[in-house]
């Protein structure tokens, strides 16, 4: 047996220990709140077993292994329903950025151990209305102010802002100059005056997500992760983690297996659906194209063990895998006539069609939308010349609101 295989092995017999304390059955019935806190507390076992931070150095608190151990715990915790939603931008973004450009080094010690623990949460705070996927069309502003800045504006979309501790910004500290060189990059206290966070009620019925308003926050320089003016470059530094976080390939969506079990049970002309050749068409296509993924994914973690920068093939897993996700789901629902109409708003979308059907739509924005991901492909794979881009070199103060 290999040492994964091992490593596998123990982590599954750990999450099968605690499944019934923190898994999809102990959740069932909790409020949000209640939740949560169960989550924490998962975390913090986590924590405790040697399953926090599996890749991150050692000083920080991590477990000092490779990324092939992260997916390998992580494919095997996916399989129960454990709270762990509440702390996977915390820990995926945020926290990973703090460690690698933060200011104070003993300061994100601290910060890195407590959300490690699940005590603190991080959010990112990128998306604007005015900028959707544009993120260096964001009007969020700071400007100085005595010894620090004044932050002034509103963000979008911010998952997790309303139990937030702190955060990672990206503002616009010069306008007069083109729209990627004059931003900066920060930290900011969510707790902070000034800070007013307004959760968003989503079609799937849940409020994960936040706009988020600063009215004249302050905060001092040494909150600042960039040079100023170069905050596009640490920006993109969290958005290549963020695709690399998003390594499902069935797109966070019900595995391939549920929708089997579903075609053998739902009848078409008196006969199991999976008889039909249409229905078997697609669940050949869907698990080739899982596999695919799945082996974009594999060599993207054996280079990072190696000690290099996976590319930007990463937009495809997103890309398909969200997009699969959503087709797969509508066809379930399709197979199941009228009963595919009934909605349980508690309903969890790896394991329920309509659930994973109606918040499909949002993952194909979070982290980039498809527009987006289809450039970044076209550009930076396929080698395709840029779309035409007239604010491109304009300073962004001269650019036609």
């Amino acid at each position: 047996m290999s040492d994964i295989e091992t490593y596998r092995k123990n982590a599954a017999t750990w999450l099968e220990s605690v499944v019934q304390t923190y898994g999809k059955a102990a959740r069932k019935g909790l409020s949000e709140s209640e939740d949560l806190a169960l989550g924490r507390r998962y975390q913090n076992a986590k924590f405790e077993a040697g399953y926090a931070g599996i890749n991150w150095p050692t000083e920080y608190g991590g477990q000092g292994l490779s990324h092939i151990e992260k997916v390998t715990f992580e494919s095997e915790e996916m399989k129960h329903g454990f709270p762990s939603g509440y702390f996977g931008i915390s820990l995926g973004m945020p926290v990973p950025i703090l460690m690698q450009f933060g200011p104070d080094q003993e300061f994100a010690k601290e910060r890195v151990l407590k959300a490690l623990k699940g005590e603190e949460i991080w959010c990112q705070l990128f998306s604007e209305p005015a900028g959707g996927s544009d993120l260096a069309g964001l009007r969020t502003k700071a400007e100085p102010d005595g010894n620090g800045w004044k932050i002034n504006g509103q963000k979008l979309w911010t998952s997790w802002a309303q139990y937030s501790d702190y955060g990672v910004i990206v503002v616009r500290t010069d306008p007069n100059v083109p729209k990627h060189k004059g931003l900066t990059y920060f930290w900011v206290d969510m707790k902070a005056p000034g800070v007013d966070v307004r959760p968003i009620k989503l079609a799937g019925g849940d409020s994960h997500v936040n706009e988020v308003f600063f009215d004249g926050v302050k905060i001092s320089d040494d909150h600042r992760m960039s040079p100023v003016g170069g905050g596009f470059a640490v920006a993109m530094a969290t958005l290549m983690i963020e695709r690399y976080v998003a390594t499902d390939s069935a797109g966070f969506g019900p595995h391939l297996d549920l929708f089997i079990d579903l075609a053998k049970a739902i009848e078409i002309n008196g006969k199991p659906a999976i008889a039909d050749g249409r229905i078997r068409q697609q669940i050949a296509r869907n698990y080739a194209m899982r596999s695919g993924l799945n082996a974009i994914t594999a060599r993207a973690m054996l280079m990072m063990k190696a000690g290099m920068t996976p590319g930007p093939e990463g937009s495809l897993n997103k890309l398909v895998s969200v997009r699969s996700r959503q087709k797969l789901s509508e066809l379930a629902i399709d197979l199941q006539g009228s009963e595919g109409f009934a909605y349980d708003d508690h309903a969890q979308q790896k394991d329920n069609w309509t659930s994973s059907w109606i918040n499909a739509p949002t993952g194909r924005i979070a982290g980039g939308a498809d527009e987006m991901l289809l450039n970044t492909i076209a550009e930076k794979i396929l080698g395709l010349p840029q779309d035409h881009r007239p604010d491109k070199g304009v300073a962004f103060n001269q650019i036609p609101a």
